[in-house]
């Protein structure tokens, strides 16, 4: 049987694929558990640094979740549909967003509703010219499940939000990077080196250094602004007793490169 996710690893990097092309890549619950599987591995692989996400095939990034699964959850009744589909997706997105190394997702085409979800979830994103997106959640008479309702308004902005989450209506890679929602749009097949060299630029920095900023930010976005100054604060206090700091502050006043530890 195939994976449903494929997982390579080159140098420091992990490049995870979503291998359900004949569906397009949607998120059976199988997939949604094993995702979350691999993000624990990573988490504890000290040789891992980054993530690129993508999906299997010409078509798409990720359909959104299985309908035809989730959908025997819902006619099952309330319980069962959000403990076996909200919650699991929710999970999911949350992980993601939270995670301490840095998720780039490489949006190789449809992105649709839980595709959508991950890639607002997700550190950074890339889209490829060939990428569509789309809230169409409500096409088939409910709202977005896997966090939709929440992360694009924060990056969209309410109203613009609310037209795409309100209306299903598709929507283009240069419309998902004027929103916010993607860092770049680049030809089809720049997508996964140009991914590579984002990842690369952060990697060059600490990894410690990177895992509070990604921290500090994903908290600090559902506070005030005192309270997320806090956080700030917190999460630098956390690098005082770290090798990565004298290392980054001795190498900017001795005028050389670096090289982390990660300690």
């Amino acid at each position: 049987m195939k994976p449903l996710i494929i997982i390579e690893k080159k140098s420091d990097i992990a490049f995870l694929t979503l291998n359900r092309p004949e569906k397009l890549n949607a998120l059976n619950y199988a997939t949604n558990d094993l995702l979350l599987e691999l993000l624990d591995e990573i988490e504890n692989d000290t040789s891992i640094r980054a993530i690129i996400l993508t999906g299997a095939g010409e078509s798409a990034f990720s359909a959104g979740g299985d309908i035809h699964e989730f959908t025997q959850s819902i006619k099952q009744g309330g319980d069962v549909a959000v403990r076996e589909f909200v919650r699991r997706g929710q999970k999911m997105t949350s992980r993601i967003e939270s995670f301490p190394k840095p998720i780039i997702v490489a949006v190789n085409g449809i992105a649709f509703g839980g595709g959508c979800e991950i890639t607002e979830a997700a550190h950074l994103a890339v889209a490829s010219e060939k990428a569509i997106f789309a809230k169409p959640e409500i096409n088939i008479g409910i709202p977005p499940t896997f966090g939709g309702t929440q992360r694009l308004p924060r990056l969209a902005g309410r109203k613009r939000a609310l037209e795409l989450l309100l209306t299903g209506d598709r929507f283009s890679p240069e419309r998902a990077y004027e929103m916010g929602l993607v860092n770049q749009v680049v030809p089809h097949e720049d997508l996964i080196p140009t991914a590579i060299q984002l990842a690369n630029r952060i990697l060059q920095h600490s990894p410690l250094a990177t895992a509070r900023i990604i921290s500090a930010v994903t908290r600090g976005l559902n506070t005030t602004i005192g309270e997320g100054l806090e956080i700030e604060k917190e999460q630098f206090a956390r690098m005082l007793h770290t090798d990565d700091i004298i290392t980054g502050l001795d190498a900017w006043i001795e005028r050389r490169k670096p090289v982390y530890s990660g300690r």
